[in-house]
């Protein structure tokens, strides 16, 4: 059943794409009701990857979170979302220090648009002398914008030691960035900032606390499998396990 679950969630995904080929530099797709996500890709070590993020429409205006790696896409990304929805973005949210999700912090905010981490990442941020929010938020906060309500959540260490998920509680979507792998990684990909230990002590907490997710948005590669977030804390145990083994 979860099969043709997202089997179907995939072929919506396709025919709700906006004629983008697969060679475009930036990738919108949407999802369900007010949330689309886009995918923007970035030169990393000789591989072009790719990473996800999302945006929601409400009826105040456009909240990001997170914001295109390529830093080509920055403004391209506004002027698609006004054009398509005839909205400003006016806040965007960047779910942990990496360049990938907190890259556009100082242009945004430059722009007009309000810009949120929690302390450790602006913490971070600060110490890397790098582009800061304007807005810091506690490690567990709901914002209620318009016509939508969700909640940033903060379940320790991860993939980076300040990764934050967002939950939305009405349409069940789980916002992970790269907390969470998607269902086709091989491994853990970068872990220049992680703690795997921790990592699958806040995964846990995090599958306690959001039940049941109809949509999971991974950091990189195909998120339509919602099996993504059991993946990692699979992927997160093996690799804990060969480290304890390795220790002995």
């Amino acid at each position: 059943m979860r099969k043709l679950a997202s089997l179907i969630l995939f072929l919506i995904i396709l025919s709700n794409s906006f004629g983008q080929s697969k060679d475009s530099a930036l990738q919108i797709s949407h999802l369900t009701g007010d949330f689309y996500v886009y995918k923007t890709f970035h030169d990393y070590k000789g591989s072009l990857i790719s990473a996800n993020a999302m945006y929601l429409v409400t009826q105040k205006g456009v909240i990001l979170f997170d914001a295109p790696w390529d830093k080509t896409q920055f403004q391209p990304l506004l002027d698609i979302i006004k054009a398509k929805h005839n909205k400003e973005v006016i806040m965007c949210f960047a779910t942990h220090s990496h360049d990938d999700r907190a890259g556009a912090l100082g242009i945004y905010r430059k722009k007009g648009i309000k810009t949120y981490t929690i302390k450790l990442t602006d913490q971070i941020l600060k110490k890397e002398s790098k582009e800061r929010a304007e807005f810091i938020i506690p490690n567990d906060t709901v914002f209620t914008v318009g016509n939508h309500t969700f909640q940033v959540y903060y379940p320790g260490k991860g993939h980076a030691p300040d990764n934050i998920v967002v939950w939305f509680d009405k349409e069940k979507l789980l916002y992970g960035g790269c907390f969470v792998k998607s269902a086709a990684a091989k491994d853990l990909g970068y872990l220049g900032d992680a703690d795997v230990k921790e990592w699958e002590k806040s995964i846990k907490r995090v599958q306690t606390k959001f039940k049941n997710p109809i949509y999971i948005i991974t950091g990189h590669e195909d998120w339509a499998d919602i099996e993504s977030l059991k993946h990692t804390l699979k992927m997160v145990q093996k690799y804990n396990t060969v480290q304890t083994s390795g220790k002995k």
